[in-house]
């Protein structure tokens, strides 16, 4: 008898990826037209208007990057169609026509010469045409190679090392020979794992470049400077907890790629997966929103989030699914956790039941279950800044 479902039912887009919900969002290009977009939103029902801090004045790699994360937040499974608000025309079209590429709806709108009223009436038009065609669609049984799965954990204590992050990696470890997409990051939260870490690159490439990148990591921090990362890594709540060592924690953090899972490629922030199924590292902050933000921009659908002194984060296009192996933590902030594994810690639960029960999880979050963060409204969308404005 099967443990779990070997499908679910998803939304296949015109490119032939799945989502798992079906939003039309509201998405503007640059922080002076977020009002423009967050009135549309409150106009026409059943959209989501997605609002951030940056997009003017940036150049170099951090424009890259934030076009990277604007255009792939559109293109991502999970967005059934886009309204896309700027304040000039060029960057507009530019972050347009990278979504058009996957073929589902979106419609671009420039405030200069119309003002913030036009536009939003112009632009509240096209939302509702969209929000009518997307509820039509239908969600079709599809199978688990169709999942694409980012993790990352927060707030860790001793219990994530010994319960949550080994749960997620009882998982990679069962869906990885399914050939389910799957991606981990936070490069510095592998600080004194970083050797071992390497060791699980399935290839010569990926074992370079990993530690290229965890090398220019290490290599940024000592030019500024910043060698000691006091209440950064660990944090507070991860010292509380029993962290007392940013290797403590790089090694419970290391727990969720599994026992057998090794990761294919490494990734640049919000960079799509160009080989196939299989294991990802993306080179990621450790600030829960931010990394979420960049792992959903790479096209990844359901997100797996442990933790042990408690954390809240969600997104607005990805649904997170929040676990932990702390007794306190899911007694005490039970509203936002979808998976208690304290069960482990109790001897009440193995690692593999822990793991199914993830799993079962997942499969019902990706058929449509709202997660807590979801039914709680946590939609945090947090950009990563690489450099000054010009």
């Amino acid at each position: 008898m099967e443990k779990w479902p070997q499908t679910f039912y998803g939304y296949r887009r015109d490119n032939g990826r799945v989502g798992v919900r079906n939003h039309v969002i509201i998405l503007p290009v640059d922080d002076i037209s977020n009002a423009s977009a967050e009135m549309v939103g409150n106009n026409i029902k059943g959209t989501l208007a997605i609002p951030h801090s940056y997009g003017r004045l940036q150049f170099g790699a951090d424009l890259e990057l934030f076009f990277r994360t604007i255009i792939g937040t559109g293109r991502n499974p999970n967005v059934a169609a886009a309204v896309v608000i700027g304040i000039e025309p060029g960057w507009t079209k530019r972050v347009v026509d990278g979504i058009a590429e996957t073929g589902k709806p979106v419609a671009g709108f420039s405030i200069e010469g119309k003002g913030d009223l036009l536009t939003v009436v112009e632009a509240s038009r096209k939302a509702q045409e969209f929000v009518q065609w997307s509820t039509e669609l239908q969600r079709e049984e599809c199978p688990l190679s169709d999942l694409w799965i980012s993790v990352k954990c927060g707030e860790s204590d001793t219990t994530s090392g010994l319960g949550s992050n080994p749960t997620v990696g009882n998982l990679m470890d069962k869906l990885d020979p399914l050939g389910v997409h799957l991606c981990f990051g936070e490069t510095s939260e592998l600080t004194g794992a970083e050797q071992v870490c390497a060791t699980r690159a399935a290839n010569p490439q990926a074992k370079e470049k990993f530690l290229k990148t965890w090398n220019d990591y290490n290599d940024f921090i000592m030019e500024n400077k910043t060698n000691d990362l006091s209440e950064s890594q660990p944090t507070k709540g991860n010292i509380a907890g029993g962290l007392t060592t940013i290797e403590e924690k790089a090694f419970g953090n290391f727990q969720k790629i599994g026992k057998n899972t090794n990761f294919i490629d490494v990734l640049e922030p919000a960079e799509e997966p160009a080989q196939g199924p299989g294991l990802y590292f993306m080179d990621t902050s450790s600030a829960a929103a931010e990394c979420v933000t960049l792992q959903a921009a790479a096209g990844f659908t359901v997100h797996l989030f442990p933790t042990g002194q408690g954390n809240v984060i969600g997104n607005p296009i990805e649904p997170v699914i929040k676990l932990t192996a702390n007794p306190h933590t899911a007694a005490t902030m039970s509203e936002h956790i979808d998976v208690d594994v304290s069960g482990i810690l109790k001897r009440e639960m193995d690692l593999d039941q822990a793991g199914d029960e993830l799993i079962k999880c997942t499969i019902r979050t990706a058929n449509g279950r709202y997660t807590c963060a979801e039914a709680l409204g946590h939609r945090e969308f947090v950009l990563t800044k690489l450099f000054r404005s010009a």
